[in-house]
């Protein structure tokens, strides 16, 4: 595995989940995006965002179109994804399936990724959970979705990654205490002592709350972390991205 891959997580059972992030590392992507960018909306070069989109599939061990990507909006839209596609699904901020060999992709420079399954159910979804759509439900939206689909909450595992920790995300104090009212236990205070949102700590609040079987996190902070792209350090910057499928029956060990 190259090292453009920071963490990898799999589950251990007869359905086989495979989650991984990725760095801003050992891609493509001139100054300021190096290298690894794999947002196409922030005035990256398409033909590099492309080449780094093609490379993730390779390590990842899928066809391009079946590495599936979302326009993200900030908004609780959630779509069921069913067949591989070269489009990226339009103004939607989860997705959501059922089919193996489909990896489902959310990009981040600061916002929570948030990835969810059920792996009894077969169904899986990726989450963009920034303040936005984290203060207005796009994880309770994504959860009854999955529901639909086949899955129990009880038996549904979550991992955040890496995003902006409680201790640098600095916002007005009448910010914060809005978030707080609708995403319970995201308010801090940052190491400046000034008012702060932990949007992590309160998706994990949300996600206990609702019977989800466990939340596991990647503890590093975006804006502290140089290894990643954080769009409140830099303003113009690169996206990384966590990604989560379900292996191809063929691809799976007899058990």
């Amino acid at each position: 595995m190259s090292t453009l891959i920071l963490s990898t997580e799999k589950s251990t059972t007869r359905t086989r989940i495979r989650r991984v992030v990725t760095s801003r590392a050992g891609g493509v992507s001139a100054s300021p995006y190096e290298s690894f960018n794999l947002g196409d909306h922030v005035g990256d070069d398409p033909a590099a965002v492309d080449a780094n989109r093609r490379r993730l599939a390779r390590e990842i061990g899928v066809e391009p179109d079946h590495l599936v990507w979302m326009e993200q909006i900030h908004s609780r839209n959630v779509t069921v994804v069913t067949e591989p596609t070269d489009e990226v699904i339009p103004v939607t901020d989860a997705l959501v399936t059922t089919v193996p060999g489909l990896a489902l992709a959310t990009l981040s420079a600061d916002c929570v990724p948030v990835l969810l399954s059920d792996e009894e159910a077969g169904v899986i979804a990726a989450v963009h959970a920034g303040r936005i759509g984290a203060r207005i439900g796009i994880v309770p939206r994504v959860l009854a979705e999955m529901v639909r689909q086949g899955a129990d909450v009880s038996r549904i595992g979550a991992f955040l990654g890496p995003a902006a920790s409680g201790r640098q995300y600095e916002v007005p104090a009448a910010m914060r205490a809005d978030v707080e009212k609708h995403l319970p236990g995201s308010a801090t205070r940052t190491e400046k002592g000034t008012p702060g949102l932990d949007l992590r700590a309160g998706l994990r609040k949300q996600l206990l709350a609702a019977g989800v079987s466990g939340v596991a996190e990647d503890p590093r902070c975006t804006i502290e972390d140089r290894a990643l792209f954080s769009h409140r350090r830099e303003s113009l910057t690169g996206r990384q991205a966590a990604v989560i499928w379900m292996e191809a029956p063929a691809a799976q060990e007899t058990v």
